[in-house]
C-alpha cells in the first residue's frame, strides 16, 4: 500500500532496480530511509535494509521491495526527494536530489536544510 504522504519521494527506474537488487541480495523485503544529525553540515542520509517498517514509517511499495521512510525525516528533510542510481566506468552510487538542501559540506556527505 502506497502512503499518500510519501508519494512525492521519487525513485528513478535505475534506483528501483538497484535497490531491489540489493534488498534481494541481503534477503530483505525493503530499505529504510532516514536522516540523522552527523557531519559538518548537520544531516546525512541513512539507508538500512529491513523486512518491516518501524512504527510511524511511511511505506512506498515497488514491485519486489518496499521503501520505508520515517515520519520525522520525511517532515524535516525528505519532502520532494528524488533518488537516482548512477554508474560509470569508475564508480557507482545513489544520488540524492533534495530540493530542501540549502548547503552541504565540502566532501558532500552531510547537508543542511
Amino acid at each position: 500500500m502506497q502512503d499518500k504522504a510519501t508519494t512525492d519521494i521519487q525513485l528513478t527506474d535505475a534506483a528501483v532496480r538497484r535497490m531491489r537488487q540489493q534488498a534481494d541480495e541481503k534477503g530483505m523485503a525493503g530499505i529504510r530511509l532516514s536522516v540523522r544529525e552527523a557531519g559538518c553540515s548537520g544531516l546525512e542520509y541513512v539507508v538500512d535494509f529491513c523486512n518491516t517498517p518501524e512504527s510511524g514509517d511511511h511505506v512506498l511499495d515497488f514491485d519486489g521491495f518496499a521503501l520505508f521512510v520515517d515520519d520525522a525525516s520525511y517532515t524535516r528533510a525528505l519532502t520532494g526527494l528524488v533518488i537516482d542510481f548512477e554508474q560509470d566506468l569508475l564508480s557507482s552510487g545513489f544520488v540524492f536530489r533534495n530540493p530542501n538542501k540549502k548547503g552541504e559540506c565540502g566532501c558532500g556527505v552531510s547537508f543542511t536544510v
